[in-house]
């Protein structure tokens, strides 16, 4: 619901906070007060378009905060700035949003019913919730159904509906997976190895007298082994040269160990022209396979490999494609009779939502209203009936047209009243502008009541001049003006218990009230409390 209202250089109003309740709330007022711009602010904080004339003559910007409590207790605070000069900003819980940010949540805690654009209940999508809400129509093997054949499709389109297309891609694989395993790569550091040995071949004799002088140096009468071992053996046995002792014996052993690699590389370096060249043909081949797929011989092993599973599944196009067709005929049964069985219950239930709708038009002022709600017929492939419309003829002879197009804003805004007593599933926070234009007397009881019903469900606010709606009203809203220096300015409050009837009474008979108008607005917030009592 919306806990708090803040608006800043909005028309007539320069500043305002309003802090309200769940239930329903009348806010009233004399014309030209503002009561209009308290709707349009809340218009503003749900997304709809913002225009620079909305703003108060010599301020730069009006500003519209307002935050909602949320069904689980946590708050969001949404925020709209629109300056006279430059675009609109949106802000929730202080970041900053789009405006598209502000409609999607907007649409989620409040609905407005008047001469708006932000009504949930005219879209279509809107509407064809509302009915399987209405006819609690299960919905989820319907989804399932669909999800299978658009997983098939999927499927379908990732292999390739092209035959000649497929053939090319094929043709281009199989080339591909053949170069990669003619290199039989089996090791991905084929080519460091490669590089250390044509190294050695290509400088063979240098390498060869190089390794045979280390060796001798190291392995030699009088090598460094023989040195090692002569300063183990004047260091003698005793304990205190021990620890020398032991490292001079670990340097031999290291020192043994170099010499032998160094003897099995010098057996294999030899003049090989033969040899070097083959090594040197298998490096210009892993270089064209880097060049053409990948970085390194890892990078191509791992392309070879997802090469060979892409042609595979080409080459087993037919059989594949077979299975998926088989099963797409199968999904789309299924989809058929799920989509048919949906449609079955959303056309059982549209005369019944049309009815209820209709007797409570009839209660609201409007007893020639017909309302016809109409499931699929638009498009040949709709079997759901996804393409649901809300019909309506406000008067006895009027052609039935979709309910936007044909209703005024009081004949709206009662409309919407009437499906919202229907429904049980809507906005936290319902707001009604012009939902008693035109009527009175027993019709503006009937419209009372709703109103009053509906508040047990739902946070309402509706804009009223009926003494009988503000009677209801669990909470009053009072918006005032006043002219200083010229300049009219608005306010608006929370009425208290003990201010209510005056302004009732002002509801009942303008600004000539009297006492006894005063005792008669007295007397009416005590029935209607009374009334509402009995109901409970």
């Amino acid at each position: 619901m919306l806990g708090e209202l803040h608006i800043e250089n909005l028309g007539v109003i320069e500043e305002a906070s309003i802090v309200l309740k769940d239930g329903l709330t009348a806010l009233t007022g004399e014309t030209g007060a503002g009561k209009t711009m308290i709707v349009e602010a809340i218009n503003l904080l749900v997304g709809q378009r913002a225009d620079t004339d909305m703003i108060r003559p010599g301020a730069d910007e009006l500003r519209v905060e307002g935050r909602f409590v949320l069904p689980d207790g946590s708050e969001r605070v949404l925020c709209r700035v629109v300056p006279r000069d430059g675009r609109s900003r949106a802000y929730v819980d202080g970041r900053l949003a789009t405006v598209g940010n502000l409609s999607e949540f907007g649409s989620e805690l409040v609905d407005l019913h008047g001469q708006h654009e932000h009504q949930s209940l005219l879209g279509v999508a809107a509407q064809r919730v509302a009915l399987d809400s209405f006819a609690e129509t299960d919905l989820e093997p319907l989804r399932t159904a669909r999800a299978a054949v658009t997983e098939i499709d999927a499927a379908l389109a990732t292999m390739g509906g092209d035959e000649r297309a497929r053939a090319r891609e094929i043709d281009l694989l199989r080339f591909q997976v053949e170069e990669i395993s003619r290199a039989a790569l089996d090791d991905p550091d084929e080519d460091a190895e490669l590089e250390r040995q044509i190294d050695l071949l290509q400088d063979a004799e240098s390498h060869r007298e190089a390794l045979s002088a280390a060796i001798a140096a190291l392995a030699d009468d009088d090598g460094a082994l023989d040195r090692l071992g002569s300063a183990a053996a004047v260091l003698g046995r005793g304990d205190a040269m021990r620890q020398h002792v032991e490292r001079i014996r670990e340097l031999q052993s290291l020192i043994g160990d170099a010499a032998d690699d160094m003897r099995r590389v010098l057996d294999g370096v030899e003049q090989d022209p033969g040899r070097l060249s083959k090594l040197v043909e298998r490096r210009q081949t892993l270089f064209d396979l880097r060049r053409k797929y990948g970085d390194t011989v890892a990078a191509v092993i791992v392309y070879g490999a997802e090469t060979s599973a892409r042609l595979q599944e080409l080459e087993s196009w037919e059989e594949r494609a077979g299975s998926l067709d088989r099963r797409r005929a199968d999904a789309l049964v299924v989809l058929d009779r799920e989509a048919r069985k949906v449609r079955t219950r959303r056309e059982a239930a549209a005369p019944r939502l049309a009815k209820a709708v209709e007797k409570h038009l009839a209660r609201l002022a409007l007893a020639g209203a017909r309302v016809e709600i109409a499931v699929g017929g638009i498009r040949a492939d709709d079997v759901a009936g996804d393409d649901v419309r809300f019909l309506f003829a406000a008067n006895p002879g009027s052609e039935l047209a979709p309910l936007a197009k044909v209703a005024s804003g009081g004949e709206l805004a009662r409309a919407m009243l009437a499906l919202r007593l229907v429904l049980t599933q809507a906005p936290g926070t319902l707001v009604f502008d012009e939902v008693d234009a035109g009527i009175g007397g027993d019709a503006a009881v009937a419209v009372a009541d709703a109103l009053a019903d509906l508040g047990e469900r739902h946070q309402v606010l509706v804009v009223t001049h009926l003494a009988q709606v503000a009677a209801s009203a669990a909470h009053h809203v009072l918006v005032e003006k006043e002219v200083r220096k010229g300049i009219t300015f608005a306010s608006a409050r929370v009425l208290d218990e003990s201010e209510r009837p005056d302004e009732i009474a002002r509801l009942l008979s303008g600004s000539l009230a009297v006492e006894s108008g005063v005792e008669h607005a007295r007397n009416m917030l005590k029935s209607r409390k009374k009334s509402r009592t009995g109901r409970k």
